[in-house]
């Protein structure tokens, strides 16, 4: 790992349940070096054809917090005394689940005596996937259910040079899945990745909402949703043709995975950067990446991706990114250890970096 000047050995534990994941990790860090010990996650999966409601994602994580945390520390093989701080996501994210995971992780720092550190959820996504790949001064892709940003690091902030201005890519996609009734398990972007395999003959004409640096996807969501029904009413496509579940997952992935190399060879160049990191629950999309890289090559570049253990919400970006911050000095006092909706992810001072 890159920026970890000589410290000594520290470990801490994470806690994420800003949307439908529940996961608690205990990361190393030893010198400059750091190790996972544990990365422990427990989905909550709704019935095909709707998505996950706050109260009841919030009733999982209360009701698996607790055996996932014991899970956690087992395979991590440490006792409580090992442990430095306990970190937990203050945000952005959905307000209950963020809460439930946020009084579990204080309950802990209180029966274990131990400073807490709120942690932004998607500063802890960039900090593991360049932990996990190496990239060292990368343009980010951060494409998740809730986030959509191009970002570059300068002058001790992640920087946003591009974002979605209304739904972000990864929700576009769950919401399409409701539309086919396709299963949310174990995710429903996965399941239109599957789909879209199968797809190909057809490319459907739907929107291409690049405006500037930003994109906008309710559009393309509402097109799509237009020609689902008129397949399932037997409508044909603009050829004659007839199309299929599987060709209309194909034309969304092209279409807006096109938009975002768009804006992320653009911020590239901007920035000088020669390296894509691509993080958030999206960036495990094999397409995406195929896409990504193409790009990347063609300008002497190339693209940086972890798998569904890392891409994924997980605890262990939290921890992670929460004793980046700890080494420096920062604490969230325990009556200031309040979570938020919204938390951008240029509000943070990296002092980790130099």
């Amino acid at each position: 790992m890159t920026d970890l000047l000589k410290k000594p050995r520290r470990i801490a534990l994470g806690c994420e349940g800003s949307a439908n994941k529940l996961g608690i990790g205990i990361i190393l860090h030893e010198n400059d070096t750091s190790t996972v010990l544990s990365n422990i996650r427990h989905t909550f999966v709704s019935p095909p054809g709707t998505g996950f409601l706050p109260k009841d994602t919030a009733a999982h994580h209360r009701s698996f917090f607790v055996r996932i945390a014991l899970q956690a520390l087992r395979v991590a093989n440490i006792t409580i005394p090992d442990i430095d701080c306990i970190c937990y996501t203050r945000g952005p994210g959905m307000g209950a689940p963020l809460t439930s995971v946020a009084i579990a992780a204080r309950t802990l720092s209180l029966l274990w005596n131990k400073p807490l550190v709120g942690v932004n959820h998607c500063v802890g996504h960039i900090e593991m996937g360049r932990a996990i790949t190496g990239a060292s001064h990368p343009v980010v892709l951060y494409v998740s259910g809730g986030n959509t940003q191009v970002i570059a690091y300068a002058e001790q902030r992640y920087r946003i040079f591009g974002e979605a201005l209304d739904i972000a890519v990864g929700n576009c996609l769950d919401r399409f899945a409701r539309t086919l009734e396709i299963s949310n398990d174990p995710a429903p972007g996965y399941n239109i990745e599957q789909l879209a395999k199968q797809g190909g003959r057809i490319l459907l004409d739907l929107p291409y909402a690049v405006k500037g640096m930003d994109c906008s996807f309710s559009g393309i969501l509402t097109r799509a949703d237009e020609l689902a029904a008129h397949m399932k009413s037997g409508g044909k496509g603009p050829d004659g043709e007839a199309f299929t579940p599987a060709d209309l997952c194909f034309s969304l992935q092209e279409t807006i995975f096109a938009m975002l190399v768009e804006i992320t060879e653009r911020a590239m160049a901007h920035v000088g950067s020669s390296q894509v990191l691509i993080v958030g629950g999206v960036g495990c999309n094999e397409r995406l990446q195929e896409m990504m890289g193409a790009m990347a090559v063609r300008g002497g570049g190339s693209v940086y991706a972890t798998d569904e253990r890392f891409c994924i919400d997980n605890g262990i970006m939290i921890a992670h990114a929460g004793l980046l911050a700890y080494e420096t000095g920062f604490q969230t006092p325990i009556e200031e250890s309040t979570c938020t909706q919204r938390f951008r992810t240029d509000e943070v001072l990296v002092k980790w970096r130099k």
